[in-house]
């Protein structure tokens, strides 16, 4: 299993920025978030993930590679509409799936490319995917491309980390943007730190 990397650079940086956060660091120490490096097979894990625990997430996820035998494109293409919702998911996601396969089979999304884009051009790309929002292209900068600075104003587990954090009652924009600022370059870290404390 892989790992979001991390080390002293990262945690130095944000507890000098943040003393609050510092000690909760501190305190937690070193934290093993799993990535999954390929783009494509982690788009696909997130939308089976949307909406269900993690547990049925796991469940679907395992039957869907038995199925498919791997995530792929052109596996996802040969696969019947009505087998892929047999794994245990709707029609609709299923659907989203089937819609991005086809996607990325026409070339809408170059995976194999997505990492030389900036965090603001692969939010655009892959948000224009059937069943993809904003925070699912978030996520996939974190557990896909590693990328350092991602704090997701959409996440709520993030949202209530924060308040757990900071011992705030409410969070409004303003006040979670004034964190995200203070955290930079590294929101990712922070993001591992929140998670933890949600």
């Amino acid at each position: 299993m892989i790992f979001f990397p991390y080390g002293s650079k990262e945690i130095e940086h944000l507890k000098t920025r943040d003393e609050v956060l510092g000690q909760a660091i501190e305190r937690m120490g070193m934290i093993e978030r799993a990535i999954t490096p390929n783009l494509f097979e982690a788009l696909i894990s997130s939308v089976v993930s949307q909406q269900i625990s993690k547990k049925a997430a796991e469940t679907v996820w395992n039957r869907l590679q038995s199925l498919l035998g791997e995530i792929s494109a052109e596996r996802i293409a040969l696969a019947d509409l009505e087998a892929i919702q047999g794994c245990g998911m709707s029609t609709r996601k299923a659907g989203y799936i089937k819609g991005i396969a086809a996607a990325a089979q026409r070339g809408e999304v170059d995976f194999q490319e997505l990492h030389t884009l900036s965090d603001e051009e692969i939010i655009q790309s892959l948000s224009a995917l059937p069943g993809v929002g904003v925070w699912t292209a978030e996520m996939l900068l974190i557990h896909a491309l590693c990328r350092p600075d991602v704090v997701s104003y959409r996440d709520l587990a993030i949202r209530r980390g924060m308040m757990n954090c900071y011992g705030l009652e409410e969070l409004a924009k303003e006040t979670f943007e004034h964190y995200r600022k203070k955290y930079s370059p590294y929101g990712s870290v922070a993001s591992l730190y929140l998670w933890a404390m949600s």
